[in-house]
């Protein structure tokens, strides 16, 4: 029996083996934000090729949240038609979906946009200098994130995940690179963690439940006075039970930062979350192997693995892995040479 190809229920979500699609931007969108045949085929291809839980890429919450004009959106409800085609045709092919709500901050690269951010602080001179956000701003920003998952239950979708990762706006609250607030949304861990936290609350008062919610963090911020992963699994501890059923671990993007990723590198970090907020983890990294992301599984250190470039090179990984473990799955019937 392979542990990777076992099944997972979390809440009311069941997954029929441990690997994941990571969010991967496409950029592939129009400049509305609006879901294409693009996303159609790329997606569907992963729940053909036998991925348990696919999530779809950053979509924005707000027009001025995207990373570039090619970001999905899912500000306004004309989204949800196109959002809805890509979760029916993934669970046509027995794959659960679910969709990342994301900010971009100070990190949005669209011209005619606002730039936010808990400071006035640029990410680099290649990108322009953010205002600082109001409180005002802040109720708004949340109230779109809760806007956003009530349109994402509409669309279908199994999970939602926040977006806490990266550098984008959540994240650039969580660190203290990016962070220099005075006031209640700035310091130490609980004020850093009060926006993440608020959103998970107003998400929840329209998320069903009995359905997981998921958030992504950078577990390392590559830099002495960043954040690393320790610092996050206290955060994470403090805002859980607003309503965290999940974490999926990721790392770095909140400051230029030198990093030497290497097959597994974000794999204790994992665990080190983990073991502290005693959450289920997602964790990855350069993960290609059937055999690594066996391992992974079956010692614990993780409950599910997410893969982004294999996929990507590979959308049948999860279909060539099991034979290369020595496990017995259902081909899609219209590849089955046998016959």
């Amino acid at each position: 029996m392979s542990n990777l190809f076992s099944s997972i229920k979390i809440k009311d979500l069941n997954l029929k083996n441990r690997i994941v699609m990571a969010p991967m931007c496409m950029y592939s969108a129009n400049k509305d934000g609006y879901a294409n045949d693009w996303h159609y085929t790329h997606y569907t291809s992963r729940a053909i090729g036998g991925v348990g839980l696919i999530l779809i890429e950053a979509t924005a919450v707000e027009s001025r949240g995207r990373i570039s004009d090619g970001d999905l959106g899912i500000w306004d409800d004309s989204h949800v038609e196109g959002l809805k085609n890509i979760v029916d045709l993934s669970h046509k092919y027995d794959a659960k979906i679910g969709i990342q709500l994301a900010h971009a901050g100070r990190k949005c690269a669209v011209d005619s946009e606002e730039i936010i951010a808990p400071s006035s602080i640029a990410y680099n001179d290649k990108y322009g200098t953010p205002n600082e956000m109001t409180k005002d701003d802040i109720k708004e920003v949340i109230n779109a994130f809760k806007k956003g998952a009530s349109r994402a239950k509409e669309a279908g979708f199994d999970i939602i995940e926040i977006h806490g990762a990266h550098g984008y706006l959540i994240s650039e609250f969580l660190s203290p690179l990016s962070n220099k607030r005075t006031d209640e949304y700035g310091g130490n861990f609980e004020n850093r963690g009060r926006f993440l936290k608020e959103i998970i609350e107003e998400v929840r008062t329209v998320w069903p439940e009995d359905k997981p919610l998921m958030v992504r963090v950078s577990a390392e911020d590559y830099l002495e006075e960043g954040n690393h992963s320790k610092d996050l699994g206290n955060i994470l501890g403090r805002v859980k039970n607003s309503g965290i059923d999940i974490v999926n671990v990721s790392s770095g993007g909140v400051a230029p930062a030198e990093i030497n990723p290497y097959p597994g590198y974000q794999i204790k970090y994992a665990e080190i979350i983990k073991n502290i907020t005693s959450l289920p983890v997602i964790a990855g990294g350069l993960i290609t192997s059937p055999q690594m992301a066996e391992e992974i599984i079956q010692n614990e250190r993780a409950d599910l693995v997410y893969l982004g470039r294999a996929l990507l090179r590979n959308p049948y990984w999860p279909l060539h892995s099991s034979q290369e473990l020595g496990y017995d799955i259902q081909w899609p019937e219209q590849y089955d040479i046998s016959k």
